[in-house]
């Protein structure tokens, strides 16, 4: 177990394409961090950084306080389980488990013991005598993850391991992956291009675009939190809806006008955005921060929207609603499944102010009311 430390690190191929950007990151020991962002961003040449298969162009990479810029990958003392496995198809399951521990000379006994240890840990003791082709996509991801726990490294590096399962495995896998963490308490940087994945998995969330960090805190943080339209755009689903508008002062209040409609916004965002009125600006709401008019989930007449619906998605409990209203885009909405809506019907949709983003024009306008919203929250 061990921290590991990035600092000011970047990574610059040939032609000059930049993947990863002055990264500054600090993951304690025992963390689990989690990498996300689209494919692109450079959250997987970060970790292969981390692993040395790829050298750092500037800046460090600590593991356990030594410095590893120019230490071959296999003096790090990490593991790494990819995307695709990386079984060896001539051996069976127990002898992938094996190997790493018999170029290491430790003695038989020791590695028949802690193969059988981690088999039972992972629930594929009777898989040990299989080759990988007799085995399945999550059987295999599990003697893959079983090969990195063997060898007790100071840190566990994931790049996707679950993208090639199918959806009920990845949900059994992300469960699996944080009972193990919890039990083996080993310092982990995860790769994912998910951000359910990241979610539901890390202590903390890196979120990544174009080789830069655009936030890095808790899920809740994240996701509560936003520091910019990127991040409040790309975590959540459906994703945070934007409406481009302008903050105005009027009858005391300030309004945030949308066409011929306005939004009133609450006191304590009003005062963040004291310096920010008469400038065109983006409100960002999520679905679950909209109710049908008269459900009564939130109170009061004002900062209704009335739009047509589109398409509706059932989801048990829930459904999403897809409407538009004349010079508004596209707008989703997760409301109660007992609602009775129809495609093409008439609805209003109440916004719960509170829970709204105001952010900069730009597709990484910061968000002019994170401080507002995080102050409310604590």
């Amino acid at each position: 177990m061990a921290q590991v430390v990035l600092e000011h690190v970047s990574k610059e191929y040939p032609g000059g394409l930049q993947a990863v950007r002055d990264m500054c990151l600090r993951i304690a020991d025992r963390e689990f961090v989690v990498l996300v962002g689209p494919s692109g961003c450079g959250k997987s040449t970060t970790l292969r950084m981390v692993a040395g298969l790829e050298e750092v162009t500037t800046g460090t990479i600590s593991i356990g306080g030594r410095v590893v810029n120019h230490v071959p990958p296999k003096d790090r003392d990490v593991a790494m389980v990819f995307q695709n496995y990386a079984l060896y198809p001539h051996m069976t399951a127990y002898k992938n488990m094996a190997f790493a521990l018999k170029l290491r000379k430790v003695p038989r006994a020791d590695i028949d013991r802690r193969v059988r240890q981690t088999a039972q840990v992972l629930g594929i003791s009777e898989l040990l005598d299989r080759k990988p082709r007799a085995l399945s996509g999550g059987q295999r991801q599990r003697v893959a993850v079983g090969r990195a726990i063997i060898r007790e490294p100071k840190a566990f590096l994931f790049d996707e391991p679950l993208s090639n399962l199918d959806a009920r495995l990845r949900v059994e896998m992300r469960a699996e992956l944080k009972r193990l963490h919890r039990q083996l308490q080993t310092t982990t940087i995860y790769v994912t291009h998910d951000q359910e994945e990241a979610m539901t998995l890390g202590d903390r969330i890196v979120v990544m675009k174009d080789g830069w960090v655009q936030q890095c805190g808790t899920p809740l943080d994240i996701y509560h939190f936003p520091a910019n339209r990127f991040v409040a755009g790309f975590v959540g689903t459906p994703p945070m809806n934007f409406l481009d508008g302008r903050l105005e002062a009027a009858d005391g209040s300030t309004w945030f006008l949308l066409g011929r409609m306005r939004l009133r916004l609450p006191e304590e965002k009003a005062r963040v955005l004291a310096g920010h009125l008469g400038k065109d600006v983006v409100l960002g709401v999520r679905p679950e921060a909209m109710s049908l008019h008269g459900e009564g989930r939130f109170a009061g007449r004002d900062n209704v929207l009335s739009t047509q619906v589109s398409v509706v998605e059932p989801l048990g409990e829930k459904m999403d609603v897809h409407a538009a209203a004349e010079g508004l885009p596209q707008l989703v909405a997760r409301v109660d499944a007992q609602a009775d809506i129809e495609p093409s019907q008439g609805i209003s949709l109440r916004l719960d102010m509170r829970r709204v983003h105001v952010l900069e024009r730009g597709p990484e306008g910061a968000n002019l009311t994170r401080q507002a919203a995080a102050g409310g929250a604590s």
